[in-house]
Order: C-alpha cells, then sequence, then structure tokens
C-alpha cells in the first residue's frame, strides 16, 4: 500500500468522532474493556465493539484476552508510524505545537521546498504587476 493510500485509510478510520473518542480515552485512562468505554463514552458496547473493529484493523488499537477479560489499548508503535504519516500532510504552520511536535526532518525540508517555489511564483506576480503598470495605457 502506498504512503499516500495509507494516509487516505487512516483519515477515513479517524473522521468518525467516536473513534476519536474512543482512542482518547485509551490515551488517557489506559486499558479498557468495552463495557467500560460504553459507560464512559454514553454509546453501546455493540457500537464500541464495531469501532474497535475498525481501529484494529487499522492497526491503531489492539487487545489480548487475559481470562474472561479482553481489554484493549493503544498500539503505541502503530502511533508513532501513523504520526509520521500525518507530520507528511500537516505541514500547515498552524498556531499552538502542531507542526513542531509531529513534524520530521524530512518533512520540515520539504515544506522549505514548497515554501520556496510559492515564494518564486510570488515574485513572479509582482514582476508582472510592476512591469504592467509602467506599460502606457
Amino acid at each position: 500500500m502506498t504512503a499516500k493510500r495509507r494516509q487516505a485509510e487512516l483519515f477515513k478510520v479517524l473522521s468518525v468522532e467516536s473513534r476519536l473518542k474512543i482512542v482518547e480515552l485509551l490515551k488517557r485512562r489506559g486499558s479498557l474493556g468495552v463495557n467500560d468505554m460504553a459507560a464512559d463514552l454514553g454509546i453501546t458496547p455493540s457500537a464500541v465493539s464495531q469501532h474497535l473493529k475498525v481501529l484494529r484493523y487499522a492497526g491503531l488499537v489492539r487487545n489480548e484476552r487475559k481470562g474472561s477479560w479482553l481489554p484493549y489499548e493503544i498500539d503505541q508503535a502503530a502511533m508513532a508510524e501513523y504520526k509520521e504519516l500525518i507530520a507528511d500532510v500537516c505541514n500547515c504552520g498552524c498556531p499552538g505545537t502542531c507542526r513542531a511536535q509531529a513534524a520530521t526532518l524530512a518533512s520540515l525540508e520539504k515544506r522549505e521546498q514548497e515554501l520556496q517555489e510559492e515564494l518564486r511564483e510570488v515574485r513572479a506576480w509582482i514582476r508582472q504587476a510592476h512591469e504592467e503598470k509602467q506599460q502606457p495605457r
């Protein structure tokens, strides 16, 4: 699967608010069972299970049976990998710590090249505007 395809799949998985809430809950509280998550989120255990199935397939969460209890937790290795995928997409320079925390050196260098190209375009437009202003009508 290409990097762009993986990015698209990740964004599809995380485009559902309940899934984001599940990820945040697991990050905040650690391993939890379906019933605990359902109670915290105010949705049915069945709905939580369906969302966990998608998150597990995407590799964001994992589970390991402990007797009759089946706790879910964040897959830290997958999160680190997805963080790099997101950094390649989100180099917007938005306020706060978004870019500073998520960006890698390679993504920063790529963004620098993009900005230099944009600056060249703007300078060309300025030159064109000056030339048009100097031409007699």
